[in-house]
């Protein structure tokens, strides 16, 4: 397929690390960045991730492909609205929650010309200068929805993914926002916990950092984690992030209540139990 031009609404971590590939992998024969942070805008120019920095209309006018990189709260404000502005463009997200965008233009008369994806991969850190090169090579990426897009869309997108390194895999968005829940987000949400946790007995004993290890911060690493891009996905994916904390709770309360009551059976049980996620994580 013949390069195309490439407008990248968000140019931070994940729409920079695209960008890189879009690039390196000749996807692109020009690279629009737009981005409504002045900081984010000229460090995106001086690392050379996009060719240009450009508004929003003029970067759709000028392009054959619109990457949607933003905070899903944002994507599905401006989803409709860019669908609106396109004539036959591409037009892809990589947020993480998917059943509100959808819904949000279902019955959009350019629906089509939408593919909704969510490449699973991200770090702790956001911006532009967090951008990382083969990022999503030997990564997982989700197509949702795909029947609601256009072929040559579709079509696009998957040869896209294929040459950035990414498996595909497609689901309903229902059914991706609830394995995102397990998977990705409650990761996040217990990170931020502990994190709490231990930030609240620091203000006790000053010494605690001194002693964390490199488990530790391989735990906690995700509290590192932006909130303004990591409220929008747990609100909009309430239910659930709600379902799975509840679980998550549950099985706290069972770690305590063996070790109150110095049950050192049933703790081994739960520990044995939790080893078999081996099987999956090697």
């Amino acid at each position: 397929m013949e390069r195309k031009k490439i407008c990248v609404v968000g140019v931070g971590l994940i729409g920079g690390s695209l960008a890189i590939q879009l690039h390196e992998r000749k996807l692109s024969s020009k690279l629009i960045g737009v981005e409504i942070n002045e900081d984010h805008a000229r460090q995106a120019m001086e690392l050379e991730l996009v060719d240009e920095i450009s508004t929003l209309d003029n970067a759709i006018d000028e392009s054959d492909v619109i990457v949607m990189a933003m905070p899903v709260d944002t994507m599905v404000a401006m989803l409709p609205l860019i669908l609106d502005k396109i004539d036959g463009q591409i037009v892809l997200d990589l947020g993480s929650t998917k059943s509100q965008l959808t819904d949000a233009v279902r019955s959009h008369p350019k629906r089509g010309r939408y593919v909704a994806t969510h490449p699973m991969w991200g770090t702790e850190y956001s911006g532009p200068q967090a951008a990382v090169r083969g990022a999503f090579e030997n990564k997982a990426v989700i197509i949702c929805n795909a029947e609601e897009s256009d072929a040559d869309a579709l079509e696009w997108v998957k040869y896209m993914y294929n040459k950035i390194g990414m498996h595909q895999l497609e689901m309903e968005a229902k059914a991706h926002d609830l394995h995102a829940a397990y998977v990705s987000h409650i990761s996040h949400i217990t990170s931020f916990a502990l994190a709490n946790t231990v930030l609240e007995k620091e203000k006790e004993e000053n010494a605690i950092f001194e002693l964390a290890s490199a488990g530790f911060e391989s735990t906690v690493r995700l509290a590192k984690s932006s909130p303004a891009m990591w409220v929008p996905i747990f609100m909009q994916n309430k239910e659930n992030v709600l379902d799975v904390l509840k679980e998550h709770i549950a099985q706290l309360s069972r770690f305590k209540e063996s070790i109150e009551k110095e049950d050192h059976a049933y703790l081994i049980r739960l520990i044995s139990n939790a080893n078999k996620i081996r099987r999956i994580i090697k």
